[in-house]
């Protein structure tokens, strides 16, 4: 195998799998075939795009990612390319975190940029509505997709660039990990139905009901929360939403690290959470920052 996938320093529930340099050369050529307007317009070419990928590593990088995603005793792969070479430039990771995506499955459609991903900076000064973009706010853990009708079973993070950066790391938690599961996944109050709106910048006109917690086929709890979204319609509910995010964001057992320049975090939705440190105040702060998120095939 030319990859390598190694357990993460910080978690054995965590694999990391290391591109090297030698095979991510063999891309160039196949990548430079699709530009990203062909990909954005295209979408039979990210397949395409993502053959190619799987070829230069036999068929056997799908076949781990779809494995460690799909394992609820995993569930969460980091992507490290060996790209400290100006020729994998912006572009060449947008075709690698889009290649690993429709390795897994299909991206569902983002109406924050109305493309199958999004590209967002985090900058010195905001004036968003969102925390997505507040550098110097804890983004508290989360999962994804809580307020559009799409199915998100998985999430895929790939940082492109920053400068200027001290702080921000990154913090998730795996679901059976957490010591408040038992307590908070059997309140009948985190069974109900909630209200999920979004601010404007999502670009989402409608809302959605759905529970904070249900259940798999295996009959194990999972999760779909974030805490700006929800709208509680009565006390109980609006105490139940405290106690939730105190307990997450209390956890002994969450993890956090550095994400190198270049790399991806390609989590389960649906036990995994995700959030982000707050960055050290810097008048030149900007980190960039790609997402996909989609369904398994």
């Amino acid at each position: 195998m030319s990859f390598t996938i190694k357990q993460h320093l910080n978690s054995k529930r965590v694999h990391v799998i290391t591109l090297q340099e030698s095979d991510l050369d063999k891309l160039i050529f196949p990548f430079k075939k699709h530009s990203i307007t062909s990909l954005e317009y295209k979408p039979f070419s990210r397949f395409t795009l993502a053959k190619s990928l799987d070829e230069v590593f036999e068929g056997k990088l799908s076949k781990s990612l779809v494995k460690i995603l799909n394992d609820r005793e995993s569930g969460t792969a980091i992507i490290e390319p060996e790209i400290n070479n100006k020729k994998f430039d912006k572009d060449f990771l947008v075709k690698l975190s889009t290649g690993l995506a429709y390795l897994v499955g299909n991206p569902n459609f983002d109406s924050m940029t109305g493309k199958y991903y999004a590209r967002f900076s985090v900058k010195h000064q905001d004036s968003s509505d969102s925390y997505l973009r507040k550098a110097y706010t804890n983004l508290d853990l989360h999962t994804d997709g809580t307020y559009v009708k799409e199915k998100t079973d998985w999430l895929i993070m790939t940082k492109m660039e920053e400068q200027n950066v001290n702080g921000g790391d990154s913090v998730i938690l795996h679901l059976d990990d957490w010591e408040h599961l038992d307590e908070l996944s059997n309140d009948p109050v985190g069974r109900q139905n909630f209200i999920w709106g979004s601010p404007k910048s999502k670009n989402i006109d409608y809302k959605v009901e759905h529970p904070v917690f249900s259940k798999d086929k295996n009959g194990k709890p999972i999760i779909s929360y974030i805490d700006q979204f929800p709208e509680p319609q009565n006390m109980k509910q609006g105490l139940f939403l405290q106690k939730l995010s105190d307990a997450l964001e209390e956890s002994k057992n969450k993890i956090s690290f550095p994400l190198p320049v270049g790399s991806t975090i390609f989590s389960n939705n649906y036990f995994w959470l995700h959030g982000r440190r707050a960055f050290k105040e810097h008048s030149g702060l900007s980190r960039e920052l790609l997402r996909i998120r989609g369904t398994f095939f």
